[in-house]
């Protein structure tokens, strides 16, 4: 039986580790030929070597999804290998400064978290979208978090910036529904990737106290455990 996604082609960004190496995953073990898009090298390559070591079609492109030269030519390069674009999820992200109160937030930091997590969504529908209009369909998925639905202390540039993901995805979602393109936002909680090890390890008592936020009384992990077809945070 094929895939559900036989004969798409799926871009992922922030693919080589966590939740987007998992949906990397997911979406070739649903036959879907993969972009993996990332600017860690060595983790991109290992997702694509993953997908090819079981059968799947995948390819690596080198892009930094806050640079507009460098998302236009991700996706440029992903149609002219496999001449469309059906499914993206824009899922590159960074955590930023850890357990910094707001005024103390350097610059810096607040600046480079805003245009890898928001700025970077943007720029990767702004080229997504005109190609799935010439094609008259496709699917976007944008990567939030249950931060961009409520508060919490000392990660004020992760919060905002997700909060703002939120509300751009709203808005491109009723913009472009009646013309083929759906265009959704997931908000997953705690998911135990690379990008969450930094905080449990500088912050005594932050994995006991995100565990106790959750009512399943544990951490997400990237993939589902068994033989589930899906992957935990979707």
């Amino acid at each position: 039986m094929a895939g559900r996604l036989a004969g798409k082609i799926a871009l992922v960004t922030g693919g080589s580790s966590g939740i987007g190496q998992a949906c990397s995953l997911a979406f070739a073990r649903e036959e879907a030929k993969v972009i993996v898009a990332d600017i860690n090298v060595d983790g991109g390559e290992q997702t694509t070597r993953l997908i090819r070591d079981s059968g799947g079609d995948a390819t690596f492109i080198n892009a930094d999804v806050s640079k507009a030269t460098e998302v236009e030519a991700l996706v440029n390069k992903a149609v002219e290998a496999y001449g469309r674009l059906d499914c993206a999820f824009n899922n590159a992200g960074i955590a930023g400064a850890i357990a910094t109160p707001t005024h103390e937030y350097p610059e810096e930091d607040w600046d480079r978290v805003l245009s890898v997590n928001l700025k970077g969504v943007w720029l990767c529908m702004k080229h997504e979208i005109p190609q799935m209009l010439k094609q008259g369909r496709g699917v976007i998925v944008n990567m939030a978090s249950v931060w961009g639905l409520v508060g919490a202390s000392g990660f004020s540039a992760y919060i905002a910036s997700k909060h703002a993901v939120v509300g751009v995805t709203r808005a491109a979602a009723l913009e472009y529904a009646t013309r083929g393109i759906r265009i959704n936002a997931v908000n997953p909680g705690a998911i135990r990737t690379p990008m969450l090890d930094p905080a449990i390890a500088a912050i005594p008592g932050f994995e006991a106290m995100m565990t106790a936020l959750h009512p399943v009384g544990r951490l997400g992990m990237p993939r589902r455990s068994g033989r589930g077809r899906g992957v935990a945070m979707l």
